[in-house]
């Protein structure tokens, strides 16, 4: 992978303080949102609910789930990734359904040697088929503070935001080109840290150095918004702004920059991996 083109701090913070701002998010408590659904204690809820950790050792990770699952939604959480040597482990943030051919919305965030920049990798899966993967740098360091990650899912299309910023949209092309789109299946959103050394980092390269355990992401001010699975979606969720959301020329420019400086891989380029062809949906999105 090529190394990413980092620019002038002053410039970063001109291309996306606007979006940012927008995309601040409220501080509910994630006792009411969130369960910890595994990891033997490893995962916590402190701070009167204000605050969610999961850690991770050589013997278990940890992860947790909301507590609604919803039929589109706007999701915000704030985190902050493991700091100093990550290498060999992930962080996972994504919604998902249930069942052989789920649907999944995936934020995934692998570690690095310490100094190095995380990659973030994010992928799709429809009717239980993923394989269309996209990954990037980011142009801040996450272990230092907490940073927003967003994903908004509306029948139009789903979009990935770091920090308001959107970097990724996958277009609904169903009626169009016939390819699978989620609109069905209900998803929650789950999150886990746990030990990925066999892939994670530089294909495997790198492994999880265990003197550095426990490992430790941070989350904080989750916030929801979505549509009651089974209900009339149109009359539960028609009034709300997110379900009608389209990306502007502002957005699409700073989407635009991200993918020209940051994006390290991504699948719809890569005809060593598609001999035959690169999948339909690639002249789209």
């Amino acid at each position: 992978m090529d190394s990413p083109t980092f620019l002038p701090f002053f410039l970063l913070g001109l291309a996306l303080a606007a979006s940012t701002a927008s995309f601040a998010t409220a501080a509910n408590n994630l006792n009411q949102e969130v369960d910890i659904t595994w990891g033997d204690g490893r995962g916590k809820i402190l701070n009167n609910g204000m605050l969610l950790t999961l850690s991770l050792d050589k013997i278990s990770g940890s992860g947790f789930q909301s507590k609604n699952e919803y039929l589109f939604a706007r999701i915000d959480m704030q985190i902050k990734l493991v700091a100093g040597n990550s290498a060999g482990t992930v962080t996972a943030y994504y919604l998902s359904s249930q069942g052989p051919t789920h649907d999944e919305v995936d934020f995934e965030f692998l570690g690095n040697l310490s100094g190095e920049p995380y990659l973030v990798h994010t992928n799709l899966y429809t009717q239980g088929k993923g394989n269309r993967e996209m990954q990037f740098y980011l142009w801040f360091d996450p272990t230092m503070d907490f940073h927003t990650y967003s994903i908004l899912w509306n029948p139009s299309h789903i979009v990935f935001y770091v920090d308001g910023t959107p970097i990724r949209e996958v277009k609904n092309i169903e009626a169009t080109m016939g390819v699978p789109y989620p609109k069905n299946q209900a998803m929650r959103l789950y999150s886990s840290l746990w030990d990925a050394e066999d892939w994670a980092t530089r294909g495997g390269l790198v492994k999880t150095d265990w003197s550095h355990a426990p490992f430790l992401a941070e989350f904080q001010s989750f916030n929801s918004d979505g549509c009651i699975p089974g209900a009339n979606i149109q009359a539960a969720c028609g009034s709300k702004a997110w379900m009608n959301q389209a990306l502007d020329a502002d957005s699409l420019n700073k989407m635009s920059w991200v993918q020209k400086n940051y994006m390290v891989y991504n699948y719809c380029i890569d005809v060593k991996r598609f001999p035959q062809g690169l999948p339909v949906e690639c002249s789209a999105n």
